[in-house]
């Protein structure tokens, strides 16, 4: 007589905790912000692939360095990998053409386009994660994009390669953060970060010697390469524990306060003039973002 089969053990919930979400999600904007000023430091010295490739180089030993620290060099694993080929062929793509279009149309153009990438993310997510979009989380976004049309007010009405290359930059983004939440889902995040060096690495060292001319690093490009290799893996560990803890849909758009952060350090850093409506769209952002926190929060501590 054969023992009668088991129902499956039920599958542990992923943890919701949308205020640590929205914490870790800030560690992202600072770290983001960090290596985009790290960027323009480098702009017209070295090409979009060798940025790549040294931030992938500095990641990589940061990432086997600290998981070694800890231990917790197992959590690397091989399983799913065609999920992290896809999720950083894209990734790749996305922050070439983001470099690129920085050179072509001006940085608070750029930014308002690639600030659609949260409203590609709602959009998205019902589809590929099957994320439901609630009132508050499209009032969030939109608020939140009316925020940034309101610093930056872009002029849409003549496209050009530039444009084009930034908004393709945008979907891309939007497209690496739900494959980031899919894998998070059963894959560490030690192990996601390990592959995005490796893979990064690869992607762009092949390219940049693909015309057999390489610019290598000098005594003054180098320490940028290297806040660039320690921001953008901070920036990835934040955004990826960001979306471990709560919904895409809740937390991409907190990536909005991005924009006054990266405003600031403009007037500060490169004298860039602050105007009242930047304050006026900063308000409505930060505002976005509340309406967004507060109507997550209360699912989880209702009164």
């Amino acid at each position: 007589m054969t023992a009668p089969d088991l129902p499956p053990a039920p599958q542990t919930p992923a943890p919701y905790r949308p205020v640590a979400a929205a914490l870790w999600m800030l560690g992202s904007v600072v770290s983001f912000s960090g290596m985009a000023i790290a960027g323009r430091q480098l702009q017209g010295v070295h090409d979009t692939f060798e940025i790549m490739a040294a931030r992938s180089f500095v990641s990589f030993f940061l990432v086997v360095g600290v998981a070694a620290a800890m231990g917790r060099l197992g959590d690397i694993g091989t399983n799913r990998l065609g999920g992290h080929g896809l999720r950083n062929v894209v990734h790749f793509t996305g922050q070439n053409l983001w470099f690129w279009a920085l050179t072509m149309i001006p940085l608070a153009q750029l930014i308002a386009i690639e600030f659609t990438s949260p409203l590609w993310v709602i959009l998205l997510s019902p589809l590929l994660l099957g994320e439901r979009i609630t009132g508050p989380r499209a009032l969030a976004a939109g608020l939140g994009f009316v925020g940034i049309l309101i610093v930056v007010r872009p002029d849409f009405n003549a496209l050009n390669v530039g444009v084009l290359a930034a908004a393709g930059a945008a979907v891309c983004f939007a497209a690496t953060n739900i494959a980031t939440k899919r894998l998070a889902r059963d894959v560490t995040i030690l192990s996601i970060l390990f592959w995005l060096t490796v893979m990064q690495f690869t992607f762009g060292a092949v390219l940049a010697a693909w015309d057999g001319q390489i610019t290598w690093p000098t005594t003054a490009t180098a320490p940028w390469l290297a806040v660039i290799g320690v921001t953008g893996l901070l920036a990835h560990l934040c955004l990826t524990s960001a979306l471990r803890l709560a919904p895409a849909t809740f937390v991409m758009p907190i990536d909005f306060t991005r924009l006054p952060l990266m405003a600031l350090a403009g007037a500060l850093l490169y004298n860039e003039q602050l105007e009242a409506l930047l304050f006026a769209g900063a308000a409505l952002i930060l505002f976005a973002n509340w309406i967004n926190i507060r109507s997550e929060t209360r699912k989880t501590h209702p009164r």
